[in-house]
């Protein structure tokens, strides 16, 4: 039997629904959503990520500033341009499009952000929090998020479950394994130097591919009627992206996320709720 094949656009509809609403409450007590967007350079991938946040904002009822700069700007000129959002009550998240140019310090950029305006939940405070199991005040990276909230919106629950996640960069796997203890899941963290990952997936009831690494996970890792979630983008020319699960999984899962289609469309809807959420962390609503 194929496997059910959970699409993200539904679900981030019905989320995009929940924050316009939102929005209109925020709006009627004085408080006008702002998300400032810094994009250094001009690569392509940040440049469609940028304008994205813009067009969805727009449908969203959310301003989203985006300030453009050339490649060569300096570190000092970046550093000043976040602090003049830090200290503007009317910016409630900021986000820097990443990956920066060389010459820049990316930990130094990140940890400038305000904590609490920190949408893309890249300051090691917002870290820490995730760490320490106290999600309530963390803003949370928006693709471990993406994840979580996709799975649990399709009725599959963590609680209990044995949970194989390959991948623990920071981006995503590093920040979804405190996530999935956080609910109550029993996990095994996988890597390049785990000994025969295949038998490791084959013994998760839910197997989250995290690892950046196109068709890592086959069909013969996964057993019979295992949740898959694909958390991977791997560019394999002339535009087109695939995942870390190979196609032929789908014949074995019992459900399993697309791509494209499934946890990457969520992310830029999470990084809107973020911004949401700053806003409560900031005891603005």
């Amino acid at each position: 039997m194929a496997a059910e094949i959970i699409k993200g656009k539904p679900i981030a509809d019905k989320i995009r629904e929940e924050i316009t609403a939102e929005v209109e409450d925020l709006k009627k007590k004085g408080v006008n959503p702002k998300l400032a967007v810094l994009l250094v350079g001009d690569d392509p991938g940040s440049v469609w990520y940028a304008k994205s946040k813009v067009k969805i904002g727009e449908k969203l009822g959310i301003f989203v500033d985006l300030k453009t700069m050339d490649a060569d700007t300096d570190q000092e000129t970046v550093l000043k341009t976040i602090q003049g959002w830090n200290e503007d009550k009317d910016v409630h998240g900021i986000l820097v499009e990443l990956p920066l140019p060389k010459h820049l310090s990316k930990e130094a950029v990140m940890e400038s952000i305000t904590p609490k305006k920190d949408v893309d939940g890249v300051h090691p405070v917002n870290r820490g929090y995730l760490l320490g199991g106290q999600e309530h005040l963390a803003l949370v990276p928006a693709t471990p998020q993406s994840c979580i909230t996709l799975a649990e919106r399709a009725g599959i629950n963590f609680r209990g479950k044995r949970v194989t996640l390959v991948g623990r960069g920071d981006t995503v796997g590093r920040p979804l394994a405190s996530l999935l203890i956080k609910r109550d899941a029993t996990i095994t963290v996988c890597h390049t130097k785990t000994v025969d990952l295949a038998a490791e997936c084959r013994r998760g009831e839910i197997v989250v591919a995290a690892a950046g690494r196109a068709g890592l996970v086959t069909k013969e890792m996964i057993s019979p009627g295992t949740v898959v979630i694909d958390a991977g983008v791997n560019e394999v020319g002339d535009g087109k992206y695939v995942g870390d699960v190979a196609p032929d999984v789908a014949e074995v899962a019992g459900a399993l996320t697309p791509v494209p289609g499934g946890v990457g469309s969520l992310t830029t809807t999470i990084i809107m709720n973020n911004l949401l959420k700053a806003i409560k962390l900031q005891g603005l609503a």
